[in-house]
C-alpha cells in the first residue's frame, strides 16, 4: 500500500485592502445617539477598558446607557474624555492628581486649554525650598536634640559603611 500524494496547494492572493468604513466615521459627526464606547476609544486613540476604568475613577464622566446598558459618548463625553488623556498622558497626572486637579480648577476652564488662573498662587501657598533648606524657622527645644542624636546616628552609619 502506497500513500497517494496530495497537491502542493497554492498560495492564496490577498484580496485587496478597503479603507475601513470607521476611518470615515471618525471624520464625520456623532450621531444623535452618540458614539459606542469602541468609537469613542478609537477617537480617542484609547482601549475601551481604558474607558471604562476612567469611569470608575472620575465620578463627572457619565456616558448616557441604554436599557440594554449600552454606553453612548456625546460630544461633551469625548471633550471630557480628551482632557483626561491629556491631564494623564501628555501632563503626567496621576489619576489622584488629575481628579484633584479638575476639582481645584473647574473642568469648563481646563478644557479651553488656557492656562488656568490662580495656578501660580497655588504654588505660593507652599514655600519652596531653598538650598535643600525649607523657609520655615529652624526647630528649637527637644526637636533640635532629636534631630541631633538622628543626625550623630547617620555619621556613625556611614563611617561604619566607609570602612
Amino acid at each position: 500500500m502506497t500513500r497517494k500524494k496530495r497537491p502542493i496547494a497554492k498560495p492564496k492572493r490577498a484580496k485587496p485592502v478597503k479603507p475601513r468604513a470607521r476611518a470615515a466615521a471618525r471624520t464625520s459627526e456623532i450621531p444623535e445617539r452618540g458614539l459606542k464606547i469602541g468609537e469613542a476609544a478609537e477617537r480617542i486613540g484609547v482601549e475601551t477598558y481604558v474607558l471604562r476604568f476612567w469611569e470608575t475613577q472620575f465620578p463627572f464622566l457619565k456616558p448616557k446607557h441604554s436599557r440594554t446598558k449600552h454606553r453612548f459618548y456625546h460630544a461633551r463625553d469625548l471633550e471630557v474624555l480628551g482632557l483626561i488623556k491629556r491631564l494623564l498622558h501628555q501632563e503626567g497626572f496621576t489619576i489622584a492628581g488629575a481628579n484633584k486637579h479638575i476639582r481645584a480648577h473647574g473642568i469648563d476652564a481646563l478644557m479651553t486649554g488656557k492656562p488656568v488662573a490662580g495656578g501660580a498662587k497655588r504654588v505660593a501657598d507652599t514655600p519652596a525650598p531653598r538650598n535643600g533648606n525649607s523657609d520655615t524657622q529652624p526647630a528649637s527645644g527637644p526637636a533640635r536634640r532629636v534631630l541631633s542624636e538622628v543626625r550623630r546616628d547617620l555619621e556613625n552609619l556611614h563611617r561604619m559603611l566607609r570602612g
